[in-house]
């Protein structure tokens, strides 16, 4: 039987309230208890400022452990994307901070020793046909030529060195993206967080935030707070306590699969360099080996038109065979959905409005961009200049007729998996 808790949680469950009370006042409030929201309060309480941070599930019980571990980092554009849309310094100025992001997260692992089963890995992102991968080729050449990234063209006769999948035309390898255990980072950035100092709320609502003058009052479910900062860090779990952020914050479900264990042999031919994996689709799929290289995990978008959590298992599940035919008769062990958020510009954001602070629209990378950012808004309260971010486009724009309710998202999500469909049956 299948069961629907995330397989990370087995190792690292989110943890039980502590039942602290609700400070009447603090330096700062904060918003969202994920990678955003910890990443913030840790910097901050270092420094000697009080913080709460309040989250409406349990601390990291949202995407933070429940996405695949893959560190991205990614900009959907691409570079040549980006440098199309925002000019080449700006672009450049983009990837530049992607790079830093990265290494800042990898530092900070290594720092603290944050046990989370971090390797770095590389990815392979497979091309679903000939067209598709001449244009990513351009892309890496881009990437190493002005970036220095290192990323290797793989083509279709060498395949077999990167997987035992006959899906692609050939593919682009990366080396400076990893993997690692969500929710165990996730566990290491709480500690990091309460060792500062900071105070986590679990499982408590924010009602509302009001302004007055120089302070804001945050209504919670458990009390009232009286905050001089106030760091909104929910990404794809907003709710009606900023109604000004639902209208453009976008959430899009997105669900896992995991392998029952399979042999080693198997694995071998599947996934030889046990690397991150990815597709070049408009409904992205990723996929990996379990920490322990045991498991297969996939994730991808579940089926418009349907709620019914057995049809969205199954429909992932037959993605996995798409890629992997081998796979057909191995069981599903684990399959759970979360949030990712997007913004229309498709770009993580950082900005101010009205005195609150914001970080959000990871649009799928948030693993790199949540912790980066995070941090980024704490510089910003503390006034120091590491604040910067070429992320920094102010506000993303409201989307029209949108109050909350994706209703969009069904016809969207079967549009874009038809102009996959197509994709898939050109010339390979």
């Amino acid at each position: 039987m299948t069961s629907s808790t995330p397989y990370w949680w087995e190792a690292a469950p989110p943890p039980e309230p502590t039942g602290d009370p609700v400070a009447p006042a603090c330096d700062v409030a904060i918003v969202g208890a994920g990678y955003t929201g910890l990443s913030a309060a840790r910097v901050l309480a270092a420094k000697g400022l009080s913080v709460q941070v309040f989250d409406r599930q349990r601390a990291g019980e949202g995407a933070s452990s429940r996405n695949g571990g893959i560190l991205s980092g990614n900009l959907r554009l691409g570079l040549g994307g980006s440098i199309h849309r925002f000019g080449f310094e700006r672009a450049v100025a983009l990837h530049k901070e992607g790079i830093a992001a990265r290494d800042y997260l990898a530092r900070t692992i290594a720092d603290h020793g944050i046990e989370c089963d971090f390797q770095m890995t590389g990815r392979f992102t497979g091309a679903l046909n000939i067209e598709d991968f001449e244009a990513m080729k351009k892309e890496a050449g881009l990437l190493n030529d002005i970036l220095g990234i290192g990323a290797a063209v793989v083509e279709k006769a060498h395949l077999s060195g990167e997987t035992g999948s006959a899906a692609y035309s050939g593919g682009i390898l990366r080396p400076d993206i990893g993997m690692f255990h969500p929710a165990k980072f996730h566990r290491g950035l709480l500690d990091l967080a309460l060792d500062a100092g900071a105070v986590v709320h679990g499982e408590t609502v924010v009602r509302g935030i009001a302004r007055d003058g120089r302070r804001f009052t945050v209504e919670t479910a458990r009390g009232r707070t009286v905050a001089r900062h106030v760091v909104m860090a929910t990404n794809g779990y907003g709710d009606r306590s900023d109604p000004w952020l639902r209208r453009r914050i976008v959430p899009v479900t997105s669900r896992m699969v995991v392998t029952e264990e399979i042999s080693g042999n198997l694995m071998n031919h599947l996934l030889p360099k046990r690397r991150a994996m990815g597709e070049n689709r408009h409904l992205y799929r990723y996929f990996r080996p379990s920490p322990d290289g045991r498991r297969i995990m996939l994730g991808g978008r579940e089926p418009p038109f349907s709620r019914d959590p057995a049809r969205a298992v199954e429909h992932v599940r037959r993605g996995l065979v798409d890629i992997f035919p081998d796979l057909s008769d191995v069981a599903i062990t684990h399959s759970w959905n979360g949030a990712v958020a997007f913004s229309r510009e498709e770009l993580p954001h950082i900005f101010e409005r009205d005195g609150i602070h914001y970080a959000c629209g990871y649009c799928g990378s948030g693993t790199v961009w949540a912790h980066w950012l995070g941090t980024k808004v704490a510089m910003r309260i503390l006034k120091r200049t590491e604040g910067r971010s070429a992320f920094d486009f102010g506000p993303p724009r409201a989307v029209p007729l949108y109050r909350g309710r994706p209703w969009f998202l069904p016809a969207a999500i079967a549009w874009m998996g038809a102009k996959d469909r197509r994709r898939e049956r050109r010339p390979r």
